[in-house]
């Protein structure tokens, strides 16, 4: 599967849309983590704590975009994008979307 944010792929053309795909992936602060991210904070510098959560739950939601494309029998995803919402406190959710599409080979 071949995932992009852009709108063409080099030496393949599009013969088909299939559609919008979306994956989601929401996940809440762990305690722990939050503890340690208060003390970095007042030190100051990245929070790796939370760079690790929010790149699961992107990966997550990747991972299920991906399966949605699969199901619909493409060959790519493309024009992905990316949303982030904080939808309680302390809980994020990571929307990823973009189009499946069929490909050929350009010769």
């Amino acid at each position: 599967m071949i995932i992009t944010n852009t709108e063409h792929i080099a030496r393949k053309e599009v013969t088909e849309t299939l559609g919008l795909v979306r994956g989601n992936s929401t996940r809440a602060r762990f305690f722990g983590r939050d503890i340690v991210a208060f003390f970095k904070n007042i030190a100051g510098g990245e929070i790796s704590e939370y760079n690790d959560l929010l790149s699961n739950t992107r990966n997550k939601a990747i991972e299920r975009m991906v399966k949605e494309a699969e199901k619909m029998g493409a060959d790519a995803v493309m024009n992905i994008r990316f949303n982030t919402a904080n939808v309680a406190q302390g809980v994020s959710e990571i929307l990823a979307y973009g189009t499946a599409v069929k490909l050929k080979d350009i010769e």
